[in-house]
């Protein structure tokens, strides 16, 4: 007997690079500083509190939707911070990692042929979600200057079409670590205003914005605000990437439909973690402290790169340092990554993957979200290069 033959849902998908690059770095003893993923452990209160949960009994189904305590939490530190009051019951859900609320929001939008917008380089879930819901990718490439990366409106503009259904943005955005400012949020606003484009907002970084920069929330803007899903993820936040439990904001209308699609693919989000960030979410200061965290990080990283022969390019946002490499070798993007992993004992991603056609500008994504120790024991071995 033989296993049935099955068509792929995904035939242009693999395993992720950052799985291969991991495994790499594994494998060969690399320090790994391409998968985001922080080396360092979280709060010990947070930790505390989700066994204090546990005990408490929160270790059953708890409400589709999210703790009310934590949605309350969330709309709290929305209204505080971008000064849009969501309704907590019917305007914020709690998801398994932000992840899984892009899923379900580009899934309950998108119907077959209709279109999505994407900017690359792009995070590698969000083509596989439309490609699941039938839609159709329609990517824009950033802008490459002397100032790094920026979004190109004017492109933007001209790829929205009678099928455009979703504009997906990412601010921070990763990998690049550029930032939307002001100025973005009107020149997107200008383009969807007056049509029915949805716009889903990758706000998983928002607490990694450096140089005294104000994150750009489409919470913020009215008209984007009326159209958009905007998710964001604890894990990034609070250093529990492991934990999978993020958020989504939409008004009702567009909550409605996303819950429908989320009953049926997790349901509900575990309940002791949700009601241990809960009553962590009451402090604000670890939160409003991280933009300070993270930038020292990313000042000793950069410093710690003027020893070596990559060029950074800027980061404002992220736990991510985008370099060009050039100096050291002509590689393509995914082999430099595989030697850099094997032969010097860091490891990186490439740029190219987070593209959808085959693209080189010879940069590499490092993560800084790691401790002192880590961050110099891999300047050390990159200073050899």
């Amino acid at each position: 007997m033989s296993t049935p033959a099955l068509r792929t849902r995904l035939p242009a998908v693999g395993t992720t690079v950052f799985t291969r690059m991991s495994q790499l770095a594994a494998a060969h003893g690399a320090i790994n500083l391409g998968q985001g993923f922080p080396d360092f452990d979280p709060d010990p209160r947070l930790v505390e509190l989700v066994t204090e949960a546990m005990r408490a009994g929160h270790n059953q189904y708890p409400p589709m939707a999210g703790v009310p305590a934590l949605r309350a939490a969330i709309g709290a530190k929305l209204a505080r911070l971008y000064g849009r009051a969501y309704d907590v019951d019917g305007e914020i859900t709690v998801t398994a990692g932000a992840s899984q609320a892009i899923q379900s929001a580009i899934l309950c939008s998108v119907h077959p042929g209709e279109e999505v917008i994407i900017i690359e380089p792009a995070y590698d879930c969000y083509a596989p979600a439309v490609a699941l819901a039938g839609g159709v990718t329609v990517p824009v490439a950033m802008r490459l200057g002397a100032d790094g990366y920026s979004v190109p409106w004017d492109r933007v503009a001209a790829a929205v079409t009678p099928r455009t259904r979703m504009i997906v943005v990412n601010s921070p955005h990763n990998p690049t670590g550029a930032i939307l400012r002001a100025a973005d949020l009107d020149a997107l606003a200008a383009i969807v205003a007056g049509t029915q484009i949805l716009v889903l907002s990758d706000e998983v970084y928002e607490h990694m914005v450096f140089d005294g920069a104000e994150h750009a929330s489409v919470a913020r803007h009215p008209v984007l605000a009326e159209r958009a899903f905007l998710v964001s993820s604890f894990g990034k936040t609070f250093h529990v990437t492991g934990w999978k439990v993020g958020y989504v904001a939409a008004p009702a209308a567009l909550m409605a439909e996303f819950r429908k699609v989320h009953q049926y693919n997790v349901f509900c989000v575990n309940a002791p973690m949700q009601h241990a960030l809960a009553a962590y979410m009451a402090d604000p200061a670890p939160y409003l402290g991280l933009p300070a965290f993270y930038q020292r990080k990313r000042d000793l990283f950069r410093a710690g790169l003027g020893g070596t022969r990559f060029d950074p390019l800027p980061a404002d946002g992220t736990y991510f340092q985008c370099v060009r490499y050039g100096a050291i070798s002509g590689l393509p993007e995914a082999a430099f990554a595989q030697w850099l992993t094997v032969e010097a004992g860091v490891a990186a991603i490439p740029v190219s993957a987070f593209h959808s056609a085959p693209t080189e500008s010879g940069i590499v994504r490092f993560c800084f979200a790691k401790t002192d120790t880590t961050l110099e024991a891999a300047l050390e071995r990159l200073r050899r290069l």
